[in-house]
């Protein structure tokens, strides 16, 4: 079957108020049971006997049963959930989670308490404390003032330690008490604040700014370290504490704080932003205090360790002493100089002996290489290899001298000796041949004949008249020598007509005889003579 929507129009509202009494009329006296069953009476009548209320959880506590309170931003109710009716709902409100919860007001006669007894719960989102919360994390998160690295070291053993809490909460007995127990050489401070409600955020964030600026100055010494602490609560108690002013006091303090905020449970934005958190209030005590009985009992150590190296030290050192008294050479110090005398007279008695042993040896190896030297010396080894050669010579010019006698020309080199003297007068031949025809082609023979070459006096030939202009200077090359003018001016001519160039040869004929090649009138190309001139007097 489907759970129906809740409707808000269709509750009943609350039945007409009967007629009471004036304030100044008597009434009879009543007992506080009678009282209580009234109130009862009254809260039953008035309101239906089940209800839907949408608010937000806080302070939520399970033990067996489920304690919690259901706020808005004006009023709270204290709600309780039995061990039954909790294991239906099939899930663990938290706090600040929106909920529906269906259930009866009835009033507690025993406690005085008026609550709602629920029957069931669902959940319909987070709540505006906890948006809140989250948002106001998430961009303090993005400004890294979470971040562990720039969070300060707190002090092993401070000296002085403020302490920012309400003067009449019980936080500041729990920090006072394990503060004197543990270590009570360690001076506090304390610093009133409100530490609940709309006035209590600005108060907070105003001691600490006071603490940081004035910590190097304040009167009884200076502040080595701030806690920042009240006991446990709901959210909204605990709300000053998420406000953007005190996390950004503590982010700006130039002093380590330590923040304990709650209980073990609660989380709050100082916390995090706090150069350490603490579960609780006593906890932030016993982390800025060391312990006195554990740093008696340290001490102590050390000291017997101290004493007991010492004494060791002292009993090596007396034991070292004890051996070298024993030693001959501390005892008796003469024993020790007379073995060095000894040892001094033998090296003085054998120091001749030895010399005149190495000396004797030296002479024999020096004429055992002056025997050897004598053998090999160069000029006897010179006069040796020199009869060789001319040994050699002789019999080589003997051996020339018989194969020449005996050696008579063939007639294969007769005819081979007037081949090459023919060959060498027909090439002697055809070399005279082309130097006559390279005379009579060459570019003087075509200045002889009264052509002349016109190039410019920095170099360049001149082509046409388009080239030059008036008053250039211009060279004229002759065959005899050459001539510079300045140009007066210059007018462009009919052109020369090109000359007429040779059509192909007709194809010949099958059956006549081709024509004979004429390339033995023009022989072979003289190699290239870099001092040879072009036509136009050029050296190529």
């Amino acid at each position: 079957m489907a759970r129906r929507r809740f409707d808000p129009t269709r509750v009943p509202g609350p039945e007409p108020e009967p007629e009471t009494p004036s304030a100044g009329a008597v009434t009879e006296a009543i007992s506080v049971s009678e009282l209580a069953a009234r109130i009862a009476g009254a809260l039953a009548g008035a309101l239906p006997a089940r209800l839907l209320v949408i608010g937000e959880v806080g302070g939520f506590r399970e033990r067996t049963h489920w304690y919690f309170d259901l706020k808005d931003e004006q009023a709270v109710v204290s709600c309780v959930m039995f061990a039954a009716a909790a294991r239906r709902a099939g899930w663990t409100p938290q706090d600040g989670r929106k909920v529906l919860v269906v259930g009866r007001v009835e009033f507690y006669a025993r406690q005085g308490r008026t609550q709602v007894y629920v029957e069931s719960i669902e959940p319909l989102g987070i709540g505006e404390l906890e948006q809140r919360f989250r948002a106001l994390c998430a961009e303090l998160r993005a400004l890294g003032w979470f971040d562990v690295e720039r969070k300060r070291p707190i002090p092993t053993y401070p000296g002085r330690v403020a302490v920012v809490t309400s003067r009449t909460g019980a936080a500041l007995q729990d920090v006072l008490v394990t503060m004197r127990r543990r270590f009570p050489a360690v001076d506090v401070a304390v610093v009133d604040v409100r530490v609940q409600g709309e006035a209590a955020a600005p108060e907070i964030a105003r001691a600490i700014r006071w603490l940081s600026q004035n910590a190097e100055s304040l009167p009884g010494g200076p502040i080595q370290a701030i806690i920042v602490t009240r006991g446990g609560g709901s959210l909204e108690d605990l709300w000053a504490f998420n406000e953007r002013v005190v996390a950004e006091a503590i982010f700006e303090c130039r002093v380590p704080v330590v923040a304990a905020i709650g209980h073990e449970t609660d989380v709050t934005i100082a916390e995090l932003v706090a150069d350490e958190r603490c579960a609780t209030p006593t906890q932030a005590a016993m982390r800025l205090t060391p312990d006195r009985a554990a740093l008696t009992e340290e001490l102590a150590h050390l000291t017997s360790r101290l004493t007991n190296g010492a004494i060791r030290t002292i009993a090596t050192g007396r034991d070292r002493l004890r051996a070298l008294k024993r030693r001959p050479a501390i005892a008796t110090p003469g024993f020790a100089l007379r073995g060095f005398g000894e040892r001094l007279q033998t090296c003085r008695e054998s120091l001749p002996r030895a010399i005149q042993g190495r000396l004797t040896e030296a002479l024999v190896r020096l004429e055992k290489a002056s025997h050897r030297l004598s053998r090999n010396r160069p000029e006897a080894v010179y006069a040796a290899r020199r009869g060789i050669l001319r040994e050699n010579g002789r019999r080589l010019r003997q051996a020339i001298e018989a194969r020449l006698r005996a050696y008579v020309p063939s007639e294969a080199g007769l005819r081979l000796q007037a081949a090459w003297l023919a060959f060498a007068e027909r090439e002697r031949g055809r070399v005279t041949n082309l130097a006559r025809e390279l005379a009579m082609v060459g570019p003087m023979r075509v200045l002889a004949r009264g052509f002349t070459v016109t190039t410019l006096v920095g170099g360049g030939l001149v082509r046409a008249p388009e080239e030059v202009v008036k008053g250039q200077m211009i060279r004229t090359r002759f065959a005899t020598g050459t001539l510079d003018s300045v140009v007066s001016g210059a007018q462009a001519g009919d052109a020369l007509l090109p000359e007429p160039r040779l059509e192909s040869p007709p194809p010949r004929l099958e059956g006549h005889p081709r024509p004979k090649s004429q390339s033995h009138r023009v022989g072979r190309r003289l190699p290239f003579d870099p001092g040879q001139m072009d036509l136009f007097g050029r050296t190529r």
